[in-house]
């Protein structure tokens, strides 16, 4: 009679039933599928690449970037980019972006070579560090001090670096070493309070200060006018770069604005001084 009652209650409370099935299932499933869970989410989370390699067998997959195919910048620089028009496969063991960070970090054999310093002051007080790779410090042509002439035409690439990067990381230095050794002049613009200089001003960097960019780069401008300049950021210093492209091109239209505005005013004058 109890065991009747007792079944007739479990059969009409759905939840009963729910739980006395849960029960049923063994810890050893529950372990498995928190596992099996854990592991899609870190997967996800670490950005890792492994299976849609698997899937491409291994091949990679081609870069895909933004471009006007008609533009100067674009058939003199990105066409001539092997590594652009390519494809690319990570490393299949360290597939996640944040792992070959760490990697580059602890393991990634930086060449050996030294910089030329250069302080720059800003006029709020700040001190930047530009730290130069020449040509000739890595072909071993000998030039006095290397330092670079006013009338000097070789390329100069303009490296920002990353948010905790300096001059000395790793992927900066295999970066710079390449560069110069392809006959170009590279100077790494370290961030303000990084690469070994005390921060001498109340003014700190950000993802969104672009004003230290445009003043090296004016300087760089006036020390070197005949060398073309290149810019080139990676990771906190692209956002510093973009924002640096942004408002050059708000400037543009600040301008021709103001110039139309200013047109339009002589107009209206010219016009009711003659109707006048």
């Amino acid at each position: 009679m109890d065991f009747s009652e007792n079944r007739n209650e479990s059969s009409s409370n759905p939840y009963g039933l729910l739980l006395h099935s849960l029960s049923l299932i063994p810890i050893s499933h529950y372990v498995i599928g928190f596992l099996v869970v854990f592991f899609v989410f870190l997967y996800n989370f670490l950005e890792f690449h492994f299976f849609e390699n698997l899937r491409t067998g291994l091949r990679g997959f081609p870069v895909v970037f933004t471009y006007n195919s008609s533009s100067d910048i674009y058939n003199a620089v990105v066409s001539k980019c092997r590594v652009l028009n390519g494809r690319y496969l990570p490393t299949p063991w360290i597939s996640s972006p944040h792992f070959q960070t760490c990697f580059l970090n602890f393991f990634g054999r930086p060449p050996v070579f030294s910089y030329r310093r250069e302080l720059f002051h800003a006029s709020d007080g700040g001190t930047i560090a530009l730290d130069w790779l020449s040509s000739s410090d890595v072909s071993g042509a000998f030039h006095m001090n290397n330092v670079i002439s006013k009338d000097d035409t070789t390329p100069i690439m303009v490296v920002i670096p990353g948010l905790t990067s300096d001059s000395a990381s790793a992927y900066i230095k295999h970066l710079a070493f390449n560069t110069a050794k392809s006959g170009w002049n590279v100077v790494v613009t370290n961030h303000r309070g990084l690469g070994g200089v005390s921060i001498t001003s109340d003014c700190f960097y950000n993802a969104g200060w672009t004003e230290d960019t445009r003043v090296i780069i004016n300087h760089l401008h006036d020390e070197y006018p005949k060398a073309p300049l290149f810019l080139v950021g990676t990771s906190i210093g692209a956002n510093i770069l973009v924002c640096h492209l942004i408002f050059l091109i708000l400037v543009e239209i600040y301008t021709l604005f103001r110039f139309l505005a200013s047109d339009f005013i002589y107009f209206f004058c010219f016009y009711y001084f003659f109707q006048s």
